[in-house]
């Protein structure tokens, strides 16, 4: 390659990964030879043959700028460090979903078909088939169904949040509410702070919106307060995105301690957080929130269904401040035109407005109890130890024992059709090579162990 396809590669690379974007100034022809290395008739003639492909133009006294014109698709998979394919997250994403029935998963992150109130759900569905035609038929309103707001908003008069209803907005998903804040709040190059390790999903979301992410260690108590300042003081990032109650994927929970100081340097230093309620339901007893503690001034609530009712009937809500909740709507009719459907949206409100979503969750809390433990007592003699022994939840965060590899083992019980979530999957610096995390509540099936522990005994040293 010549030292002009050198420069020109350095751009289009730029302009495929998004952090040049049309209408973006390019540097300087002086400034760009000396960050490159090369000589300033180098880059002009680099500058020319871009401009020749109509990448870029000129414009009279005032330099070159991207043009948009044959921008190539955006790859997300090729936004960010080469990872090998076991942990990577669309690979480890799509094969927990794609796969058939014949693999067992005990990586995943959802509760068995028989562990859901699907005789609530099906009497949701008979007493909805009764329903007006125009519920069946028509769009919703802008914020999502009135009756489930309301139960929202009854849920957080019992932690302590005082709120209206038009600071809540329905959401397709979880997922979709953070997507439509980053949306709102952040902008291309913004840093972006995330626990280490972290929900996967986080990270691939955060790469669509062209930030730079930053992990910061978690403890069994919370983040690492010593480094978040230290983020906070050398990155000065935008936004916070955190699992606050059963941390995903160490099951840790947040102390009293840990949220006032994290709360206090957001304060200080002018940071947002998301905290994400998705495993909430789970816990034997409320534990410390930054939202209840904040009171939703700089704390975003988020939060979804699928984990407790069905991850078929997709819903997810956003709760903040109503300048926010503003933004969000418009956000959403551009995206979207309209949030979640009148019949997810009234069928969730209907299973949580009867009594039986309450026993469901009492049930489910004593049967993920047991699950816990017997994973433990069969995990252990393997050598897998988990790092903290969660207060609710489904997940372990486990650590192996010395001198195994997470990725090795992983293929090896793959090749087995037993899907595992290897720990480097979850953190941004690839510092979990010794972690694995189970879900109990697959962990019934003895197939899962006899093929782990050959598995260990093929991987080990």
């Amino acid at each position: 390659m010549t030292r002009t396809e050198t420069v020109m590669t350095a751009i289009t690379d730029k302009i495929a990964n998004r952090a040049l974007s049309p209408g973006d100034r390019l540097p300087s022809i002086r400034l760009f030879a000396d960050t490159m290395g090369v000589s300033p008739s180098t880059v002009v003639e680099a500058y020319d043959r871009l401009e020749a492909e109509g990448l870029i133009r000129s414009r009279r006294g005032s330099g070159f700028y991207v043009t948009g014109a044959n921008l190539p698709p955006m790859a997300l998979a090729d936004m960010a460090p080469l990872r090998e394919r076991d942990i990577d997250p669309f690979w480890v994403s799509r094969q927990s979903l794609d796969s058939d029935a014949s693999y067992l998963k005990p990586g995943c992150g959802w509760l068995p078909a028989d562990w859901m109130p699907n005789a609530a759900i099906r009497r949701g569905l008979r007493a909805l088939a009764r329903a007006d035609d125009h519920l069946l038929s028509d769009y919703g309103g802008t914020r999502g169904s009135f009756a489930l707001r309301r139960l929202l908003l009854s849920r957080l008069a019992d932690d302590g949040i005082s709120a209206t209803a038009d600071q809540i907005m329905l959401t397709s998903s979880g997922t979709q509410a953070i997507d439509l804040i980053c949306r709102l709040l952040l902008r291309p190059g913004d840093v972006v702070l995330v626990d280490d390790p972290c929900y996967f999903n986080f990270q691939t979301l955060l790469r669509a919106h062209q930030v730079r992410i930053v992990g910061v260690p978690y403890t069994p108590t919370g983040p690492d307060t010593i480094a978040f300042e230290r983020a906070l003081i050398d990155e000065k990032p935008r936004l916070y995105i955190t699992n606050s109650a059963l941390h995903n994927p160490t099951g840790a929970t947040l102390s009293p301690q840990t949220a006032h100081r994290v709360l206090s340097l957001a304060t200080t230093h002018g940071l947002t957080i998301v905290e994400d309620e998705i495993f909430a339901d789970f816990e034997p007893d409320l534990s410390p929130r930054l939202a209840i503690l904040d009171g939703l001034d700089r704390v975003i609530r988020i939060g979804s269904f699928s984990k407790t009712l069905s991850a078929s009937i997709r819903c997810g809500y956003v709760i903040a401040r109503p300048d926010w909740i503003e933004g969000l709507i418009d956000l959403q009719i551009a995206t979207s035109f309209a949030g979640p459907g009148q019949v997810v949206t009234e069928l969730i409100a209907g299973v949580l407005a009867g009594g039986s979503y309450r026993k469901h969750m009492d049930e489910v809390r004593q049967r993920l109890a047991r699950a816990r433990q017997k994973a433990i007592d069969r995990l252990e003699p393997l050598g897998l130890s988990p790092w903290i022994v969660p207060r609710g939840g489904f997940y372990l965060w486990c650590q192996l024992p010395e001198d195994h590899d997470c990725m090795a083992l992983t293929r090896r019980c793959m090749d087995e059709k037993v899907i595992l979530t290897p720990g480097n999957v979850f953190s941004v610096s690839q510092s979990a090579t010794s972690f694995l995390r189970f879900n109990v509540t697959h962990l019934d099936d003895p197939r899962v162990f006899s093929v782990l522990e050959r598995a260990m005994r093929q991987t080990g040293p």
